[in-house]
């Protein structure tokens, strides 16, 4: 599966038109279904449709179902199956209930916005953890300051098209655990999350994730759900993203620089 594409553009400047050679993020959706029991028989059904950079598609489902809150560990994922390019069926072991009622608030969703396709206000929210008063996990301000330049230098795709969103989760001392790009913000980090899924490593209580945009409710929603308790940003905050920080007891930081950047909420994880 590609992640990048070639493809021939015109070049317009002052000086005129020229042919070149570029690179384009690649984006083709992934249908994401679980297998499970009903009445002792197992059923199938297709839960979403995410437009995505193909790749990491199994890290991509495990953690969409993790952060909606249909699975709490790897241990309630029984198989992974992938039969063609664009569709992943998760087998969910036999002792998982899954509440049927959660399929209507999952259909498509864009490479934009993984909350588009919720079908009701409260459909937004899913269960997640405050945070704990955990007051020896800090970071230094000198260290966050470093972590855009480490996360850039990392982000292959990125680097050839200009076009995809990253996910990446650091230690206290600045080193590089995970990261996942995609076209969509969301997808990034519910890659990201599944591959630590996978790996055992949930909660991620110890790291902080940082992101290259904005920070998004859903986004600060689905690190509660991975129990990351500092998430950092690129780019600007929502006001809802905000709230919910504070109301989960997060360290949120917006606007990271080399130069500076702004706490919004959870100041005391800053030395």
């Amino acid at each position: 599966m590609l992640s990048i594409q070639n493809t021939t553009i015109s070049k317009v400047s002052s000086s005129g038109i020229t042919t070149a050679e570029d690179f384009l993020a690649v984006e083709e959706p992934l249908e994401i279904k679980i297998s499970f029991l009903r009445n002792s028989l197992r059923v199938e059904k297709n839960i979403s449709i995410t437009m995505r950079t193909p790749g990491n598609d199994k890290e991509l489902a495990i953690g969409f179902l993790f952060t909606e809150g249909i699975i709490h560990a790897f241990d309630d994922v029984e198989n992974t199956i992938q039969l063609n390019d664009n569709s992943v069926t998760i087998v969910l072991n036999e002792h998982v209930f899954f509440e049927e009622t959660k399929l209507d608030r999952h259909f498509y969703t864009s490479s934009s916005c993984g909350v588009c396709g919720k079908s009701s206000i409260e459909a937004i929210y899913t269960t997640g953890n405050k945070q704990s008063e955990d007051i020896n996990l800090c970071f230094s301000s000198s260290l966050l300051r470093t972590l855009p330049d480490k996360l850039r230098e990392h982000q292959n795709v990125f680097e050839q098209t200009g076009g995809l969103h990253a996910s990446a989760l650091f230690n206290t001392d600045g080193e590089l655990l995970f990261l996942n790009e995609d076209v969509g913000r969301h997808n990034a980090l519910d890659k990201l999350i599944g591959s630590a899924l996978m790996k055992n490593s949930v909660p991620l209580n110890d790291c902080l994730l940082l992101l290259s945009g904005r920070a998004s409710f859903e986004l600060i929603q689905k690190a509660t759900m991975a129990g990351i308790s500092i998430v950092a940003a690129v780019g600007a905050p929502s006001s809802l993203a905000v709230s919910l920080a504070k109301e989960r007891n997060m360290t949120l930081i917006g606007f990271l620089k080399k130069e500076k950047f702004n706490i919004y909420s959870g100041e005391k994880r800053i030395t």
